[in-house]
């Protein structure tokens, strides 16, 4: 039986398998069949058997000719990692796993977070089966942690959901558990503007792009030079920046331990900004806020208190995500929706936030919150509470788009950030969906195998990082040098 089967496949396989090219690899299991009695006669004569040759065979030789055009190099059951790699452009790490079967995943580490993050786990990935990917997760959860250092195991994980679809043939939400929509609203996020007219112009300009829902970045830091807006400035020098690295420093001091307070003069610079983007937009807009600064809660409470009569659709980071008893105080204080999460890593990391309804809004970032699974069970798990779930994302347009799908699979969402609407570039990074992205305030879910896009080579290769190569071999991270195991 053997010999006669390794005949057979040794006739009609060869030769076709030697010419399946890359892009061949990445089909589906199977081929689409085709209902043509003509076309089915011809092949099987081209083929070196006649039906009647065919019905004569033993089981074996029949099944052996019949499942001929298996494309056994797309197997998702053999599939193994065989190298990881990563191409920076800005501030964002492009991450790139390889498999034996000529198929690729992408994801990214989170904007601004470090590629290391990712590389590390390198080693401890290869020779795994991508569609393994709760197994993966498991083995590599305990080097995530919150903000960009959650980065590298979420890129990972995001990643192999894009490499399951396309070994699989199917879109990324259908492994989510199916989409609840077909459109995914979008929230479009505006950076500050020191004077409060231009800051509403901008914000009338993304409604006459289409947007339907905004969020403005408005902090004590537009208001710190003008006199007698804030107490106890003087110690904090500038009051913002990325790259700030003294722990001592405004920028890295929670913000209860900064005893900075808004005097009424400064909440009615603060709440101006508000006033002069409703008169733009209207009422009917839902509108944002974020970025207040580093306050004490009772400092944020006055705030939004002044902010009530403009509606606002929720305010964001207020206070550290980890002060849960505070975010209560603050939550049941105030009318206006409140919202966290983005740097949260992992759902359980969220739970205390949801089952004390701390806030009236989750908002976890798949960059940092562990992937694409995680933030579905994050949002599924805050609607056992009632809590809807906003998402933020501030990466590449990969990620961006595997969001989407995140976002159309989880029943509770709300909105999806958008924050690259200014970089005309960006949707040029990938190919092989509609452009632009948006239309009239929403994503259409694509439809294509994985996250449904591709990486365009030459515009990423014009955006590198200075230094950085293009998805260079990264051999020295193949190796485990440690023993993981965090209990005896």
């Amino acid at each position: 039986m053997k010999k006669s089967i390794d005949h057979l496949q040794q006739r009609y396989q060869d030769e076709k398998i030697a010419k399946v090219s890359t892009s061949e690899r990445s089909q589906p299991l199977f081929e689409e069949p085709k209902n043509d009695r003509r076309s089915f006669f011809k092949k099987a004569a081209l083929g070196g058997i006649s039906l009647g040759g065919m019905l004569a065979l033993p089981m074996e030789e029949t099944l052996a000719h019949t499942t001929s055009k298996v494309n056994r190099l797309s197997n998702p059951s053999d599939l193994k990692i065989t190298d990881m790699r990563i191409a920076q452009y800005g501030n964002v790490p492009l991450l790139k796993i390889y498999t034996n079967q000529g198929i690729h995943g992408l994801g990214d580490v989170r904007d601004g977070a470090d590629k290391r993050y990712a590389l590390m786990l390198k080693s401890r990935i290869l020779g795994e089966n991508p569609c393994n990917i709760e197994k993966i997760f498991k083995s590599i959860e305990q080097f995530g942690w919150h903000g960009r250092q959650g980065g590298g195991v979420s890129g990972v994980e995001m990643a192999l959901w894009d490499l399951a679809g396309k070994a699989y043939g199917v879109p990324l939400y259908q492994l989510l558990g199916g989409k609840f929509r077909d459109k995914v609203r979008i929230y479009v996020d505006t950076p500050t503007v020191q004077d409060p007219d231009e800051f509403a112009n901008k914000m009338k300009e993304r409604v006459d792009m289409g947007y339907t829902m905004l969020k403005m970045d408005i902090g004590i830091g537009l208001i710190k030079d003008q006199k007698d807006t804030l107490t106890n400035k003087s110690p904090w020098g500038p009051m913002r920046g990325w790259s700030d690295k003294d722990v001592m420093s405004y920028t890295q001091t929670p913000h209860q331990f900064t005893h900075v307070q808004i005097t009424p003069k400064g909440l009615e610079k603060m709440v101006e900004y508000a006033a002069k983007a409703r008169e733009k937009v209207g009422f009917e807009i839902p509108l944002a806020i974020d970025h207040f600064g580093h306050m004490g809660y009772n400092e944020m409470i006055k705030l939004a208190n002044a902010f009530e009569p403009y509606n606002i659709a929720w305010l964001e980071d207020l206070i550290p995500w980890q002060n849960t008893e505070q975010w209560k105080r603050i939550t049941e204080a105030i009318s206006t929706p409140t919202l966290t999460g983005e740097d949260a890593y992992h759902k359980k990391n969220f739970k205390d936030l949801i089952e004390t309804r701390a806030v009236d809004l989750v908002h976890p970032d798949p960059g940092s919150a562990g992937g694409y699974l995680q933030t579905k069970k994050i949002g599924d798990y805050a609607e056992e509470f009632q809590i809807g779930m906003a998402l933020h994302h501030a990466a590449s347009p990969i990620t961006f788009m595997g969001t989407v799908h995140a976002a159309a699979a989880t029943y509770n969402f709300i909105g999806l950030e958008h924050h690259s609407v200014d970089n005309p570039w960006w949707e040029d990074l990938v190919t092989g969906i509609d452009k632009p992205f948006v239309k009239d305030g929403y994503v259409t879910v694509p439809e294509a195998p994985g996250i449904g896009l591709e990486l365009n080579e030459d515009e990423v290769k014009k955006r590198l990082r200075e230094g950085e190569k293009f998805f260079a071999p990264t051999d020295d991270w193949n190796e485990i040098r440690s023993w993981d195991r965090t209990w005896s």
